[in-house]
């Protein structure tokens, strides 16, 4: 389909990986958390993986695709969790992995190549006594660009909102995929041309981003005996101005003492959990906190565990937003997940009586956060799932109650987000990536502008199997 031969050429003396195994190891993120995902982009793969080691290195690479017309997909570490760096029209796999250097620390600031992995980011910012303001669960292994390209939030949303929040990316150097590709800086308002754009308008090679003050975070699991009880708490809790946290998470019965296998002696499996990430200096205000919420008891903090309770476990936010699910998964690889949004100020009241409604088939999976400035939750319930049916029935039911869905079973931007197209990245792709190479397939409104983004039946790629 494409002249890959005469790529090899033109990038003679790249790292470049033309081992089907390899290769197709290299097309493949996390969609395997959707079963309709599953089923869709199984067989999908590239052709070569070119890894990139500089910024001349990804202008080399764009510019020869360009004139092959050979399109380009753009991998961190692979982390995503629904197709958004998978090549659906083959080509060249760009890998950024080893663009991973550290540039510049100062005070209030990062700056690093796209590859770097968050916690090694984190690991050379702490001499100075910072930390990056949030990351997502797969915080050992996920790369800022990637980050930056597919992802919303994570630990530390509760007090810094969502990664597209003003404030939250300082600034992004970003190629064009031209016949004479161009290197961008982009700040302030223009940054929303590329952040959690999958990759399809620019690829991001360096990330500049804020820091805040770093601490040893105490690790800490709160029981209840049901989730609206988890949930109320933990909504009492991210309003407490006076104590810092950095993660609340409730999560319902039985999952905590199903899934986390190695916190399951803290657990029983009726109970519901909160799982918090506390300030070591707040720890007796949170106590003190805790200890007015009736049956609620901390029964895991890690500053106060011993060494034979702490041997072996994960940090706490490795069992929630999407390591739930990771953790689901290894344990019954039937289920699923889906993205909710619970809008202030109801959002306790829908979430519990959603929990409620559907009960063990979808399991509650809050993640409290900063919306708007408002302290809400999204949802990243469990699903136990039957058939894509019954998936979509689910879907309407939070939706008729008012709680939109970002839905991880689908692959593009549009559908995965709030159903309607971004007319500033679209704009951005005309002038940035004109041929349309750029992980092509993930934005509707470049394939298809007339999309009917109200209907069921209509759908971007049979080919795909939709």
């Amino acid at each position: 389909m494409y002249d890959i031969a005469a790529l090899k050429a033109a990038l003679e003396g790249l790292a470049i990986e033309d081992n089907p195994q390899i290769v197709r190891q290299k097309s493949r993120d996390f969609f395997w958390y959707s079963p309709v995902l599953k089923r869709q982009l199984e067989d999908v793969t590239a052709d070569i993986v070119v890894s990139a080691k500089s910024e001349a290195e990804v202008i080399r690479v764009l510019a020869a695709c360009h004139e092959l017309d050979i399109p380009v997909t753009t991998r961190g570490a692979g982390t995503g969790n629904y197709g958004q760096a998978m090549p659906l029209s083959g080509g060249v796999v760009l890998n950024l992995a080893e663009m991973n250097g550290v540039i510049e620390v100062g005070t209030g600031f990062v700056r690093a190549q796209a590859g770097a992995i968050m916690s090694a980011i984190d690991d050379a910012v702490r001499p100075s006594g910072q930390e990056l303001r949030m990351h997502p669960s797969t915080y050992r292994t996920a790369t800022i660009g990637g980050f930056v390209a597919g992802g919303s939030g994570g630990v530390g949303s509760i007090n810094w909102g969502g990664l597209r929040d003003f404030g939250n990316i300082i600034e992004l150097k970003v190629v064009t995929m031209e016949a004479e590709p161009r290197v961008l800086t982009l700040t302030g308002a223009e940054l929303h041309k590329v952040s959690h754009a999958y990759g399809t308008n620019g690829i991001i090679t360096e990330v500049t981003v804020p820091l805040t003050a770093a601490y040893d975070w105490v690790d800490v699991l709160v029981t209840f005996s049901d989730f609206a009880g988890a949930a109320r708490y933990a909504d009492a809790l991210a309003n407490q101005d006076g104590i810092l946290t950095k993660e609340i998470a409730p999560i319902g019965a039985p999952l905590p003492h199903d899934y986390f296998l190695r916190h399951r002696k803290f657990v029983r499996a009726d109970q519901s959990v909160c799982a918090v990430m506390v300030a070591p200096f707040a720890m007796d205000a949170f106590v003190a906190f805790t200890s007015r919420h009736g049956e609620a008891a901390i029964v895991y903090r890690s500053d106060t565990a011993s060494a034979e309770e702490s041997k072996g476990l994960p940090p706490v936010y490795e069992l929630t937003w999407n390591h739930t699910t990771l953790r689901g998964l290894r344990v019954d690889p039937s289920i699923t997940y889906l993205q909710v949004l619970y809008p202030f100020p109801d959002h306790v009241q829908k979430a519990s009586r959603l929990a409620e409604l559907l009960g063990d088939e979808v399991p509650g999976h809050l993640e409290f956060v900063r919306f708007d400035g408002k302290i809400t939750c999204f949802g990243l319930p469990i699903v136990r799932y039957t058939s894509e049916e019954r998936l979509n029935e689910i879907i309407r039911i939070h939706e008729d109650m008012g709680c939109p869905i970002f839905n991880p079973h689908r692959y593009t931007l549009e559908e995965g987000g709030m159903k309607q197209t971004d007319a500033v990245q679209l704009a951005f792709k005309r002038e940035a990536d004109p041929k349309g190479l750029l992980n092509p397939g993930k934005m509707i409104a470049w394939e298809n502008p007339d999309f009917d983004f109200t209907s069921e039946k209509t759908y971007l790629f049979p080919g795909l199997g939709r």
